[in-house]
């Protein structure tokens, strides 16, 4: 069922407090009965956080609600939504997210990855208070789970960390190569001068190779490297 927005609604989500706002005014206005059960809302956003739709998903007891991903991601595929806030609240008073709040924040979060709709936030809420995911970095954890990755994602994902360990295992070692090959071309050019510096003086080669510590043939070797 969709909600419609009163004059009084913001028409562009900035924060979790617009969020809110706008929610517990919807929450206010349902019959005392039927605010003793929890809601399931979804609002579906476009890129720049413009409300599209919000959208009663179901209505369930007092204890909890049941959600079908699809459900949740039907109205946004068919309204173009690129963006989409989960809404519930608990009639008991309480902001603490339930393993099943988790396990279907989680759900929904690779449901929306497969759809390309992201997930933005998921907040639970009271006539006089919330709690948003994003905010206490429970959303941040969840997106990094890999529950309802399917296989093969989490396979592909393996073997594009490894071809990156490896790539960058090659990039250091072609550096270390480059670095060494460097060292050895600097000191060899050091060492050539020296010798020429003795050579321009009359140094013999033999007395050369006594001083820098050297065999007469690889004196000859870097003279004649050089000639």
């Amino acid at each position: 069922m969709e909600i419609k927005l009163t004059k009084h609604d913001k028409r562009t989500i900035e924060d979790t407090d617009d969020v809110y706002g706008i929610m517990q005014r919807i929450l206010l206005r349902e019959n005392k009965i039927d605010r003793e059960k929890e809601h399931l809302w979804i609002i579906g956003m476009n890129q720049g956080g413009y409300i599209l739709y919000i959208e009663l998903i179901a209505l369930g007891s007092y204890h909890s609600v049941d959600v079908e991903p699809m459900n949740v991601f039907r109205v946004a595929v068919m309204k173009n939504a690129s963006r989409v806030i989960l809404i519930h609240n608990h009639p008991s008073g309480s902001l603490t997210p339930s393993d099943s709040d988790k396990d279907i924040t989680d759900r929904l979060i690779q449901v929306g990855r497969i759809l390309n709709i992201e997930l933005v936030d998921h907040l639970i809420i009271t006539p006089t208070m919330y709690l948003s995911f994003r905010q206490i970095e429970l959303m941040q954890e969840l997106e990094k789970s890999l529950k309802y990755v399917p296989t093969y994602q989490i396979i592909e994902k393996i073997r594009k960390e490894e071809k990156k360990i490896a790539d960058e295992k090659l990039a250091v070692e072609k550096s270390k190569t480059k670095a060494e090959k460097e060292r050895r071309e600097k000191a060899e050019s050091e060492k050539l001068m020296l010798i020429n510096a003795l050579l321009e003086k009359e140094v013999s080669i033999e007395s050369i190779a006594k001083i820098l510590d050297l065999t007469v043939k690889q004196v000859e070797k870097s003279i004649n490297r050089n000639s």
